[in-house]
């Protein structure tokens, strides 16, 4: 019997963090990695100095349990909210709905005085350069996991 999986089948609480230091940064990258958007779910906010991202990330924070429980792995919308941010620039990287977009690592390139540039690098050699005054950002699930349509963790090359 296949359906969508509850808060209930996992730890109760979305996940929600916060990175403010280049360690923080590994782990937050680590829970995104494979998270699939459009390019019409990011949106650039100069005023505000926010670059928001609407994704929907792989639960890796989930998946020994699923995988030792025999259920289906699971997905879930999250918004990634990046703060602080003097400028941003995109290669490869379309803006419409159309463009199906997977975020495989956000690194960071330090500058001087604490300064830096958050590189979001995409498949298909697709990059997002922010332009940032400190590393500050935050990811919080939004909706309930899901199963993942594919039905299997993402897997990489080695």
């Amino acid at each position: 019997m296949t359906r969508d999986a509850r808060f209930s089948d996992a730890d109760p609480r979305p996940l929600a963090l916060k990175a403010e230091d280049e360690v923080d940064l590994r782990i937050l990258s680590s829970l995104i990695q494979d998270a699939v958007l459009t390019g019409a779910d990011i949106t650039h906010d100069a005023k505000a100095r926010r670059l928001a991202l609407l994704v929907t990330r792989f639960r890796w924070e989930d998946l020994a349990a699923a995988g030792a429980e025999g259920r289906e792995f699971e997905r879930v919308r999250s918004l990634l909210v990046i703060g602080d941010v003097l400028r941003v620039v995109s290669d490869g990287v379309g803006r419409d709905t159309d463009t199906v977009l997977s975020l495989l690592a956000i690194r960071w390139l330090p500058g001087p005085d604490g300064t830096g540039r958050l590189s979001l690098d995409f498949a298909g050699d697709g990059t997002i350069m922010a332009e940032v005054e400190c590393i500050n950002l935050d990811l919080r699930d939004v909706t309930r996991p899901h199963r993942a349509v594919s039905g299997r963790a993402p897997q990489h090359p080695d």
